[in-house]
């Protein structure tokens, strides 16, 4: 069994923003078969699996914004004026556990996995890759 770690990096572009990592974590993974941990170490961001179809990834961000809006006020803006980034990703992951298999993600036909920026532009992101395998 062997544990192997790397660290991705990624600058943002928007206030809100999906961004497409399955092959960067493809071309990481160095284990023949077994699971990778892929975490975002920040709280206003999170890492989910899904569809890259572009009509379903707009009506992603339309739904978290109809969902967590500006019309309310939130205590924590109080202190940085990102509550809203804070509690879409409550909603969301900062995580995913994955199955590797010949050395690359075993994913589902239509499935990617996307970082999604919820409070940007930001520069060096950080997502942390954990592999557990053969």
């Amino acid at each position: 069994m062997t544990v192997k770690s790397y660290s991705l990096k990624l600058d943002t572009n928007k206030q809100f923003e999906i961004i497409d990592i399955t092959s960067r974590i493809n071309e990481l993974i160095d284990i023949n078969e077994g699971i990778i941990s892929i975490f975002s170490r920040h709280s206003t961001s999170a890492i989910v699996v899904n569809e890259n179809e572009k009509g379903l990834l707009a009506d992603f961000e339309f739904t978290l914004e109809n969902l967590i809006t500006d019309k309310y006020s939130y205590s924590h803006d109080r202190i940085d004026h990102n509550a809203r980034s804070h509690m879409k990703s409550f909603l969301l992951s900062s995580s995913e556990s994955l199955p590797v298999k010949n050395q690359k993600l075993d994913l589902g036909t239509w499935q990617s996995v996307f970082f999604v920026e919820l409070d940007g532009p930001r520069r060096s992101r950080t997502i942390t890759l954990t592999m557990v395998g053969e």
